[in-house]
């Protein structure tokens, strides 16, 4: 997801002068930066790996091919780039604190990368070209391999250019060996929204975007859940588990069965609502830390984000339903229980009209809330947009001439994120997790956020992993075009 600013119709509102910007930028509060960067070559980046590692643990080997494939969505086939040729890729799963060993092999015809979503892993492995490790090239390999230290719902995907919004992405599960939560059985869903091999290219799509340049004619989607603009690409299709909705999966439970669903947004450039037709979703984690639990009708997942959530199912034929945000067009998959015939393709069930839960709304539980302690260093990041081309900023500046934000080892970082946009932006902080600071108690612990047009999301981080990190909105087309910067450790 580095690549060269690309330009668009003109929707942002409220734009900081780069003056005033950058003016922000500087009103950190800490110490003084110190000098030295710590790179992901630095002593201290395997020494806390080593102090993530037990002696005597599994490893768990896997090799991740990168390739051109063809692949059929349930109906329409498409020429795609995919892990061992599948949409989603094979999943991953493992317990907390083993190893995995996973070599990649690039047979596609441009360098890549893998990014482990949301894992607490060393810098090197951290998979971002330019950042922590060289792209690997075309007929060339690379092994990943670190401990896996927390429990959760995870996924990986490349950080080069725009390959997210192909099909290379698949899911990670990292089990608790002590899984206090009580249930029978687990399904993994992945929704994406879908333009490759479709007569255009994310490349392609790039390029239009661009060329719309200040073209203000038209308004884009929009959705009062999101705060404003839902999105800056017109999707011919959304998918759940790689298939469209004329053509889903179908998953078979028997009747009471208590399910925990593991739900991953894999898209680029839309947020999902999903709900289970006559079902209410118990929400207990998010981004892959328990939450205090919480009853709704649906979810809204931001690109990025991670909720489980158990339901206890009924007897019959269920559609579980994802709704493309303030967009024209849903996903699905069908659960079965019992007998009947399954909902109509583009059935909305009721419950995506009802009580709707989001991640800003939830709590982490006592035992994964960081304390309520003293800030050390405060960042503010002022997430802007230019009218004149389709160039989105952190502090006033795309990523080509980004700022980093220095932080030391141990210190206790503040991240206070405003929203000058009209747009939502799903907010990333590679390798940690932080906790939310609503305007009274305590939110929830993630590493992804939405930060809703007009608005400030307070955030506070251990920094407890040394190196370089990036922190950018997981709009993919929006950190292509400059939503990134980096998160710098120094001595």
């Amino acid at each position: 997801m580095l690549g060269r600013p690309v330009g668009r119709r003109a929707v942002l509102g409220g734009a900081l002068s780069l003056a005033t910007a950058a003016g922000l930028a500087a009103c950190t509060r800490g110490t003084s930066s110190p000098g030295v960067t710590v790179g992901p070559g630095d002593p201290s980046v395997a020494a806390a790996e080593q102090a993530r590692t037990r002696a005597g643990v599994a490893v768990h080997r896997v090799q991740l091919t990168a390739a051109p494939a063809r692949v059929d969505l349930g109906g329409p086939v498409v020429d795609t780039w995919a892990y061992g040729g599948a949409v989603p890729g094979q999943e991953i799963r493992l317990p907390a604190g083993d190893r995995l060993s996973v070599a990649l092999v690039n047979q596609l015809t441009d360098p890549t990368t893998v990014h482990w979503h949301g894992l607490a892993l060393r810098n090197d492995m951290d998979g971002v070209p330019e950042v922590t490790q060289p792209a690997v090239r075309p007929g060339g390999d690379m092994l990943y391999e670190f401990t896996v230290p927390d429990p959760g719902t995870y996924w990986f995907h490349p950080h080069v250019g725009t390959q997210l919004d192909r099909g290379l992405y698949a899911p990670l599960i990292v089990e608790d060996p002590d899984e206090p939560l009580g249930y029978d059985a687990e399904h993994v869903v992945v929704l994406d929204d879908w333009v490759d091999g479709t007569g255009r290219t994310p490349d392609q799509v790039l390029g239009e975007l661009q060329s719309m340049g200040m073209d203000m004619s038209s308004d884009g989607p929009s959705s009062a859940a999101l705060g404003g603009d839902a999105g800056d690409v017109a999707y011919p299709m959304y998918l759940v588990n790689g298939r469209v909705p004329q053509a889903p999966n179908t998953v078979t439970f028997k009747p009471g069965t208590r399910v925990r669903l593991r739900l991953i947004n894999a898209g680029a450039d839309t947020a999902f609502r999903v709900a289970l037709t006559g079902h209410r979703l118990t929400v207990t984690h998010t981004d892959g830390f328990p939450v205090e639990q919480v009853d709704g009708d649906a979810i809204l997942i931001g690109m990025g984000e991670r909720f489980d959530a158990l339901v206890t199912l009924g007897d019959g034929v269920f559609a579980l339903v994802a709704s493309a945000e303030g967009k024209d067009g849903l996903a699905r998959e069908l659960i079965r229980t019992g007998s009947g015939d399954p909902p109509a393709a583009d059935t909305r069930p009721p419950e995506l009209s009802g009580a709707l839960l989001t991640g800003n709304m939830l709590h982490a539980t006592e035992d994964v809330a960081l304390p309520d302690q003293t800030v050390d260093r405060e960042h503010q990041l002022i997430l802007d947009g230019q009218m004149s081309d389709y160039r989105w900023t952190i502090n006033g500046r795309g990523y080509d001439e980004h700022r980093p934000l220095p932080v030391t080892a141990g210190q206790t970082l503040r991240l206070t994120m405003t929203n000058n946009t009209t747009m939502f932006h799903p907010m990333h902080v590679h390798r940690h997790t932080f906790q939310l600071r609503p305007s009274e108690g305590a939110g929830a612990r993630k590493d992804t956020v939405n930060v809703l047009p007009g608005q400030t999301v307070v955030a506070d981080l251990i920094a407890d992993n040394p190196g370089q990190w990036l922190i950018h909105c997981h709009n993919l087309y929006h950190a292509e075009a400059g939503m990134m910067t980096t998160l710098s450790y120094r001595r």
